[in-house]
């Protein structure tokens, strides 16, 4: 068979990065027969099965993970020379977009992106996933479109984009027998403390400086995230160091209180990070920019 579908490259693709046919099928925006079809089609090209089912869904075969950075590569580069000279059309556009983000990403910039995507791009789809230590390849390969928040690990190799600058504050229950509107050293030494380990949030550079001021924390729990931290500290005598934008918004949500820290921690830069080979392409150029108005350092405030 010489005859070789640019479509049935596209199915290929998203199939080996949501190991779905339903899901690739929904990404490209096709019928899922009509991704069946374009893959049975394939099978026939290569002779070669490509994908088989797995309890891990559907995972591809020696032959399959042999091919796909040459096809991977084909389709990237006739992206490319398609942006050159498509537009993006917001209001029109029906594309599916995957971001990285941080826990605390989701909390404090998910909400306001989706109210702005429904109104000006309701076509357009957003999936989310937490930044981890794949996250770099995920953006290399295109199976990611955008990271956004503290990931120096993406600072080499990939464009970013500084979105604003963050600092911390103390967290603890608005009834705290000990702690008023005021913390001394002393105090923040002697108290409990929740440490979160998710990663990339800014929190190591918090460890570190609170190690250089030689103060060794009594630690009671450590959380893997700052999602249920808000009420873990209503609920205790527990102390917490949050990035200021996400305790300004759990104080609302929870009888907590900010209070400043007895130390002076550094601040840190939200970024928003692409790689270079998507650059170039219309719908993540309109993403970025609709990020930066938004969030960037201009932007009004919610």
């Amino acid at each position: 068979m010489a005859k070789l579908d640019l479509e049935w490259l596209a199915v290929f693709d998203e199939v080996y990065k949501t190991a779905s046919v339903s899901k690739a099928s929904d990404r490209l925006g096709i019928a899922q027969a009509a991704a069946s079809t374009a893959l049975n089609k394939l099978r026939a090209h290569f002779d070669d099965k490509l994908f088989a089912r797995t309890a891990q869904g559907m995972q591809p075969t020696p032959h399959a993970q042999k091919i796909y950075p040459a096809l991977r590569e084909a389709l990237a580069q006739l992206a490319m020379a398609r942006g050159s000279q498509a537009v993006f059309e917001p209001k029109q556009a029906q594309r599916h977009f995957r971001i990285c983000l941080t826990d605390i990403s989701e909390v404090v910039l998910l909400p306001r992106l989706l109210n702005h995507v429904q109104r000006e791009a309701p076509g357009v789809q957003i999936e989310t996933e937490i930044v981890s230590t794949a996250s770099g390849r995920r953006l290399e390969d295109g199976e990611v479109d955008l990271a956004v928040g503290f990931m120096p690990q993406l600072e080499a190799g990939f464009y970013q984009q500084v979105l604003f600058r963050q600092n911390f504050v103390c967290l603890v229950a608005k009834d705290h027998p000990r702690i008023g509107s005021k913390l001394t050293k002393k105090a923040f030494a002697a108290e409990a403390h929740a440490v979160i380990s998710s990663s990339g949030t800014g929190h190591a550079i918090v460890d570190k400086t609170i190690a250089r001021h030689g103060i060794e924390r009594r630690i009671a729990v450590r959380l893997s995230s700052f999602l249920g931290v808000a009420r873990i500290v209503a609920q205790t005598e527990l102390i917490v160091v949050v990035p200021r934008i996400l305790g300004q918004i759990l104080a609302t949500q929870e009888p907590v209180k900010m209070v400043e820290p007895p130390i002076a921690l550094p601040a840190y830069a939200v970024k928003q990070h692409w790689h270079e080979r998507f650059h170039a392409d219309p719908g993540n150029a309109w993403l970025r920019r609709t990020i930066v108005q938004l969030f960037g350092e201009g932007a009004p405030k919610p």
